[in-house]
C-alpha cells in the first residue's frame, strides 16, 4: 500500500542536529518506496537550507518564543490535514507536537511520535529546573501527545528503556525503528580538499569528532584524553569539527593552549566535499557524548568504514559493541582517556579488520532503505 504521509519537524536545518537530517533522509527513502511525502516546518520560507532540498516541504514560520507557538501551523493543519494517510512527529516540548495531538487525537488518521531521545533521564539530572518546568508541562500536554499516538517510536532499545526513567506519568504504545544515512558514493580519485585546507593532516592518523560543539558531546573530555595521547609522541591528530550554537568553541580553544596541545583543528562545520574529505582522512571517529540519542555522524562514519570510537551514552552502542565496529566506554575522562589509548594499542591489522566490521554494520542495521522498509512495516500495522 502507497501511503500518503505528513513529516512535521520543528526545522530542517543541518547544523540544528540529527533531528533535520534524519528527517531528510527518510522523506527521501520513503519516496523511493513509492510513498508520497510532504513536511510541515517551522523553518521562515526563505531559509537558505530549503533551497538545497528537493523535498515538498511547507515552511510555516518559526513561531513565537522558545516553545514556537505557531497558529500558521494550526491553520495549515486544519486546512490540509486531512488529505494524508499517517503523520509522522518528530520531537517533543514545543507546540508542534501539541498542535498534532490537537488535530489528529481521536480522528481516523493515526499520527506516530519520534521523540528523538528528547525523553532521555540525562536531561533530568543535568537540568533540573528545565526539567521542573517540563514537568509542570506534561500532564497536560506531552503525556497526552504521546499516551494517544499509534505509536511512540524510538530508534533503539536502548532509548526506549531510557524513557521509561524520565516521567513517572508516563503511558505509550512503544514501537522501535531505526533511523538511517544513505550509502555514500564510491569514493573517486578527485583532490581530498579537506587535507589540501590542512596540509597538516598528511601523513598523521587524524581522530574526528563531527557533531554539535555542545557539553552534552564531550568535546572537552577528548581535548583532555588527546592531550595524554598527544604526549606520547603518536602522530595522531584530532579534528574537533561541527556547528557552534553555544559560543563554546573559544574556551575549547583557550584549554588546548592551556593544555599545549598543538595538533588539534576546529574547522567549523563540515558539508559537502569538506565533510566527505574528512571522513575520508581520519584514522577514527571518537564521540565521548553524554547522552546521543542515535548519532547519525556515527551511522555515517560506519558507512565510509571508520570504526567509531564512542561512550556508551550513544544509544547504538550496543550494535556497536555487538558488531565489533569500534570501541565502547564510559562517559568519563577516564573513560575517553581509555577509548583513545586502546586505540592507539590496536594492530593495523585489527584496525583493518574493525574497517570491514564497520562498513558491515551499516549495511545491516544502519542503511536508509532497510530503515525506511521496516518503518513502513511498522505503520502498516493495524490499530490494536
Amino acid at each position: 500500500m502507497h501511503m500518503k504521509i505528513l513529516q512535521m519537524v520543528q526545522t530542517l536545518d543541518p547544523s540544528t542536529g540529527g533531528v533535520a537530517r534524519g528527517v531528510s533522509s527518510l522523506s527521501s527513502a520513503l519516496i523511493n518506496l513509492g510513498h508520497q511525502i510532504e513536511i510541515a516546518a517551522l523553518d521562515e520560507p526563505n531559509a537558505p537550507w530549503l533551497s538545497q532540498t528537493d523535498l515538498n516541504v511547507h515552511a510555516l514560520g518559526v513561531g513565537l518564543t522558545s516553545y514556537r507557538y505557531s497558529a500558521k501551523l494550526s491553520a495549515w493543519l486544519q486546512r490540509h490535514g486531512g488529505q494524508f494517510d499517517r503523520v509522522l512527529v518528530h520531537g517533543l516540548w514545543q507546540y508542534l507536537s501539541f498542535a498534532a495531538w490537537r488535530r489528529y487525537a481521536g480522528t481516523p488518521i493515526p499520527y506516530y511520535v519520534f521523540p528523538h531521545g528528547m525523553l532521555d533521564p540525562w536531561f533530568k539530572r543535568t537540568f533540573p529546573l528545565k526539567h521542573l518546568k517540563k514537568w509542570l508541562y506534561w500532564p497536560w500536554a506531552d503525556y497526552r501527545v504521546l499516551r494517544d499516538a499509534r505509536a511512540v517510536i524510538f530508534t533503539s532499545e536502548e532509548e526506549r528503556l531510557a524513557a521509561r526513567k524520565s516521567f513517572w506519568l508516563y503511558r505509550c504504545r512503544e514501537k522501535i525503528s531505526p533511523l538511517g544515512v544513505e550509502t555514500p558514493a564510491e569514493a573517486d580519485d578527485t583532490p581530498n580538499r579537506f587535507l589540501e585546507k590542512y596540509p597538516e593532516l598528511k601523513g598523521r592518523r587524524p581522530l574526528l569528532f563531527l557533531g554539535r560543539i555542545h557539553r552534552k558531546k564531550g568535546c572537552d573530555l577528548l581535548l583532555e584524553g588527546f592531550a595524554e595521547l598527544e604526549r606520547s609522541g603518536e602522530e595522531f591528530s584530532l579534528i574537533l569539527a561541527g556547528p557552534d550554537q553555544v559560543g563554546w568553541t573559544k574556551a575549547l580553544r583557550e584549554r588546548a593552549d592551556e593544555l599545549g596541545l598543538r595538533r588539534v583543528i576546529f574547522p567549523g562545520m563540515l558539508e559537502g566535499e569538506m565533510k566527505s574529505g574528512a571522513f575520508a582522512a581520519a584514522d577514527a571517529f571518537v564521540l565521548p557524548s553524554h547522552q546521543e540519542n542515535f548519532g547519525m555522524a556515527v551511522a555515517e562514519a560506519l558507512a565510509v568504514g571508520l570504526p567509531v570510537l564512542i561512550s556508551d551514552r550513544v544509544n547504538i552502542w550496543r550494535e556497536i559493541q555487538e558488531d565489533a565496529a569500534g570501541f565502547v566506554e564510559n562517559d568519563t575522562l577516564d573513560g575517553t582517556k581509555k577509548l583513545l589509548q586502546r586505540w592507539r594499542e590496536t594492530s593495523a591489522e585489527t584496525r583493518a579488520r574493525m574497517s570491514e566490521n564497520a562498513r558491515r554494520c551499516f549495511a545491516q542495521r544502519f542503511e536508509i532503505g532497510h530503515a525506511a522498509a521496516q518503518l513502513v512495516r511498522l505503520l502498516e500495522e493495524p490499530a490494536l
